[in-house]
């Protein structure tokens, strides 16, 4: 049942994948920090996706119970270090809130893939969502490829950003199908297959992180990376992938806030575009009536 029958276990699911999403919205915060500039932009993608895949599968190793091989896990595996790549290298070429919001587009896979191959549940209020996040995630990316005609930088991290939301959503997929395997295994063998395939061009490139950096890459795989991915994956078990996949899009959200909020006097702080708060506010209100429909529903029952 993918769905499940015990309200509780339903509600208790979509704050996990909230919180989820709140730890997930640091990764701007990290990613802009002042303290990598002084690695290269071409460089600075792959180098923070294989330090915080790697202190992000090393931290939930201890927690690991019951691991269990499947032939599965080589495409999960894969998908998932491709998105990381593909997200940092974007975080790194546009601006944060634009990165993240580029791969926001995962929900609309999600949905179309989660309702016809694993046959999940859509409600009407789904429909709405979904009308939402293409309006919202399509004016930014309208206006974004528009703004890059004259920046190739912006534009190759808007490519890079919808690069990474489609194999975002193969990874919310492959989560929810691999269920039934222990969380902490599925999350940390993730992230770690994802740092050895990047280690040879880590030491290809032979740049190495200062004692301040490791202290900062080691808080941004446990927790902005780990511990979130582990909370979602344990909530995505009783819930339809495309409801989950709508919830996380309140990390984009919050991701502008914490850069402003921690970087904004810095010289390189870049202010998001007018189109990404438009952008935005038609997602947010997307979920109110969503989540806001579903939960006088579950009052009036």
């Amino acid at each position: 049942m993918v769905e499940s029958s015990q309200p509780n276990l339903l509600s208790r699911s979509r704050w996990l994948v909230l919180l989820a999403a709140l730890m997930w919205s640091m990764s701007g915060l990290f990613a802009k920090a002042p303290i990598f500039s002084d690695w290269s932009i071409e460089s600075r993608g792959a180098l923070l996706a294989f330090w915080r895949t790697l202190f992000a599968g090393l931290c939930l190793v201890p927690f690991i119970r019951k691991p269990t091989w499947t032939w599965w896990l080589v495409p999960a595996t894969v998908l998932f270090a491709i998105m990381s790549v593909t997200y940092m290298y974007a975080m790194t070429k546009t601006t944060a809130a634009n990165a993240i919001w580029l791969q926001q587009t995962a929900p609309l896979w999600v949905f179309v893939i989660g309702a016809t191959v694993f046959y999940e549940p859509i409600q009407r209020s789904d429909w709405t969502m979904l009308i939402s996040v293409i309006c919202g995630v399509g004016t930014i990316v309208f206006f974004e490829v528009r703004n890059a005609e004259l920046d190739q930088s912006s534009l190759q991290g808007v490519v890079l950003g919808l690069l990474s939301g489609f194999f975002y959503a193969s990874v919310v997929l492959s989560v929810r199908a691999l269920r039934r395997l222990d969380s902490a295994w599925l999350i940390s063998l993730n992230h770690l297959v994802t740092a050895v395939l990047l280690l040879p061009y880590i030491l290809y490139l032979g740049i190495w992180p200062s004692g301040g950096q490791v202290s900062w890459l080691a808080a941004f795989g446990v927790f902005q990376m780990g511990i979130p991915y582990l909370l979602f994956a344990k909530g995505v078990k009783h819930m339809p992938g495309h409801q989950a996949s709508f919830i996380v899009l309140l990390e984009p959200i919050l991701v502008p806030f914490w850069v402003w909020l921690a970087w904004h006097q810095h010289p390189g702080y870049q202010t998001p575009a007018w189109w990404t708060f438009l952008g935005a506010g038609m997602i947010l209100f997307g979920l109110i009536i969503r989540f806001g429909l579903d939960r006088n529903r579950s009052c009036q029952k």
